[in-house]
Order: structure tokens, then C-alpha cells, then sequence
């Protein structure tokens, strides 16, 4: 008896374990599985409206729409600075002064030779002058007239024959003073050639120092912003006339009231890109701020490099508080096509099947997993957020993939 009691009380215990476990098997199920249902809110987003726009984005530097690189056609050493950079300038307002005493030197001894070369042209013009008029022989006609009516007379008896001598001899030496004038007068035009050329040449010498002593004082060509100063008092300048491109760098000169953004697109999205365009350009250092501009230049010439292909294309922004400084890293963000007051979803919440057809996943607590699939219409992407035109709700929630 005692042994049938003990066994009866063990089946109970085994009994009451076995349906323990069944009712905590079945209620941690139901908890494993209402988890699993339950979707991370990190992986939820809420469909919003706003504005989108569809763009390619080209990436450079701003640059002033004119810029100068101001540089001396003059040598010489730099005597005063009078702007630094940041400082507006004006077209014709004086930038820089070289020391003037060594060019100032040569104008006045051009200005001596030039005039000593001036004298002694007078002198060989009125030289030449004299020996034209000496061999055009205007006593020759009478002093032949005399001869032949001393020789009349002399033939009548009327004149002794010294007479008739002394009237031969100064016709013959008026002939020979002709002569020697008619050799003159080739000798000393050539003596007034040679002295007009000397003028010409100390006149150009002249022009020529009096060029550099302008050129020593360094105006700007343009209005303007100076971008940058590079010489300080003291500093040798080089002339631009003598070392081409290689002569100092005096100062860059920009115009920044008009800036651009000269980036690069790649080919398959260039042909998007046309003339006046909108975009829209963020700087690294005002990224909270965003610049209007538009495109002004597309470049016919693609270039190759590592196997991609881009187009240079010149986005224009008007700058006239001057916020856009020149080499700032800039995007210009080339608006394709714009949409505002959409709905809005994030891209990773699409979903695409083999056809390209697009759906979405929402919460659903009585759906298997947790979310239940819906198709979806959408609209322009910004490769971030896309439209939906059709799906869900605004203010519903959409599952991230």
C-alpha cells in the first residue's frame, strides 16, 4: 500500500512539471514571437512633406569673374605700397611706386643727347643750305655776261687785254666755287640724314625713359578687390617687358562683385546640364547658407582621366556683399527639375523587384514579422529622399531596408 501511495504521488509530480513546462513553452512563444514582430524604431521613418529637387552636383573652387595678375613694366625697387589686400581699388589708382632716381637719371641724359642731336642737325641743315645756294652759282650768268662783253670790247680796241683777263679769271673761278659747292651739297645732305636719324634715334631713347619712368608707378587696370599683395618695401621687381610670364608678381587683382564655380560633371549627366540653368552653391565655411546662381558656360570638350569622363561646366553667382571669397571649396548643385510640397520618403525604404516596380514595407503588428508590403508610386529622387505620389499617408510610417 505504502508503495502504491508513493507512486501515485510521483506520477502527480511528474504531472504537474510536464504541464509547468508546456504553459512556459507556450507563453515564452508567445512573447518570442510577439518580439520578433516588433520592429527597431531605428528602422522606421515617417513619411513628411516638403521639397525635393532632382540635380548633379559639380564640384570646384569659387573664382572671380575677372581677375589680374598685376605685374611692372618697369625694373626697379619698390619705394611704397599704398593698398593691402581686402582693400577696393579703382581703375587708374596708384598701386605701387618704384624708386624713380636712376630712370629719372636717363630721362635727363636722353633729354641732353637729344638736344646736342637736335644742334648739330641745325648746324649740318644750314651748312648744306649754304652750299646749295653757293652751287646754284648766282654770280656765274653775270660774271659770263662780262666775259663775253669784255670780249667785245677787247675786239674793238676798246679795252686793254688784262682787262679781258681779269674778267675770264673770276668767271672761271665762279665756275670752280660751283663745282666744289655741287660736291658740298652731296656731302652734307648726307651729313643732315645722318643727324636726323641721330634725332629719331635720342628722341625714342627719350620716349623710352620717360615710358619707364611712368611705368615705375604701378596703377591698377581695373576696379576691383586686391586678392593678394606679394612685394613689400624694398623688393626688386623685374619687368614683365624683359622676363615675360617669370617677372614679379606685384599684386592679384579680382573682380568678386560676380563669382563662379568651374566644376566638373560627369558624362552621363551632362547632357541634363544646359545654359541658365538654376543651382544652388554651398561653401564649406557657410554650410548653413545656401547661394543662387546659374549656369553661364558648358564646355563642348570632354576630358578623359582614369577612365571617367567629365565636362567642364561655369556655374555664375552674384556676390555682391563679397561673402564668396575667391579659391573657397564650393558644390554647385545644378537643379535638373525642383518639386515643392511633396511627400517625401527615404530612398532606403524602397524596395524594387526584377521589373523595376516599386513597393514599400509599413508596420503591422498582425502581419507576419511584423510589416506588411504595399505597392508605391514614386516620383524624383535626390539619391537621399524620393516623392511618393502613391503608397502611404503622410505621417505614416515606412520600414528602412
Amino acid at each position: 500500500m505504502a508503495n502504491n501511495h508513493k507512486s501515485k504521488r510521483r506520477r502527480w509530480i511528474f504531472l504537474g512539471v510536464a504541464v509547468f513546462v508546456v504553459v512556459v513553452g507556450i507563453v515564452g512563444g508567445t512573447t518570442l514571437l510577439r518580439s520578433n514582430n516588433q520592429i527597431d524604431p531605428s528602422k522606421l521613418a515617417r513619411v513628411e512633406r516638403g521639397d525635393l529637387a532632382r540635380s548633379v552636383v559639380a564640384t570646384g573652387k569659387i573664382e572671380p569673374l575677372a581677375k589680374v595678375e598685376v605685374k611692372s613694366k618697369a625694373s626697379g625697387i619698390v619705394k611704397q605700397v599704398f593698398v593691402d589686400y581686402g582693400d577696393r581699388v579703382r581703375q587708374g589708382q596708384v598701386l605701387v611706386e618704384l624708386d624713380k632716381e636712376e630712370v629719372q637719371a636717363r630721362v635727363r641724359e636722353a633729354r641732353a643727347t637729344l638736344l646736342a642731336a637736335q644742334a648739330a642737325q641745325e648746324a649740318s641743315q644750314a651748312t648744306y643750305e649754304r652750299n646749295r645756294v653757293e652751287a646754284e652759282g648766282p654770280d656765274v650768268p653775270f660774271l659770263k655776261a662780262s666775259v663775253e662783253r669784255a670780249q667785245r670790247l677787247h675786239g674793238d680796241g676798246l679795252i686793254a687785254q688784262a682787262v679781258l683777263e681779269d674778267s675770264e679769271k673770276a668767271y672761271q673761278m665762279a665756275l670752280n666755287k660751283q663745282m666744289v659747292a655741287l660736291l658740298n651739297v652731296s656731302v652734307t645732305r648726307a651729313e643732315v640724314a645722318r643727324a636726323k636719324a641721330q634725332v629719331a634715334q635720342t628722341q625714342a631713347a627719350l620716349e623710352r625713359a620717360e615710358e619707364d619712368l611712368r611705368n615705375s608707378t604701378i596703377i591698377s587696370p581695373m576696379d576691383g578687390l586686391v586678392l593678394s599683395r606679394n612685394v613689400e618695401i624694398g623688393d626688386a621687381v623685374s619687368s614683365i617687358l624683359v622676363l615675360g610670364s617669370q617677372a614679379t608678381l606685384v599684386m592679384t587683382l579680382g573682380d568678386v562683385s560676380e563669382v563662379y564655380v568651374k566644376g566638373k560633371v560627369d558624362e552621363a549627366d551632362i547632357s541634363k546640364v544646359y545654359m541658365g540653368q538654376p543651382a544652388r552653391i554651398v561653401v564649406e565655411s557657410l554650410k548653413e547658407k545656401k547661394f543662387e546662381g546659374k549656369v553661364t558656360k558648358i564646355s563642348p570638350l570632354g576630358v578623359e582621366k582614369d577612365n571617367v569622363t567629365t565636362f567642364e561646366v561655369r556655374v555664375s553667382i552674384h556676390n555682391p556683399s563679397g561673402e564668396l571669397k575667391a579659391n573657397m571649396s564650393a558644390n554647385a548643385e545644378i537643379i535638373l527639375e525642383e518639386k515643392k510640397g511633396v511627400l517625401l520618403i527615404p530612398e532606403a525604404a524602397v524596395i524594387y523587384d526584377k521589373e523595376r516596380k516599386a513597393s514599400l514595407e509599413i508596420p503591422d503588428p498582425k502581419a507576419e514579422k511584423g510589416r506588411r508590403k504595399v505597392s508605391a508610386k514614386l516620383g524624383i529622387s535626390n539619391g537621399v529622399k524620393t516623392e511618393l505620389i502613391e503608397g502611404v499617408k503622410e505621417g505614416d510610417q515606412v520600414v528602412l531596408q
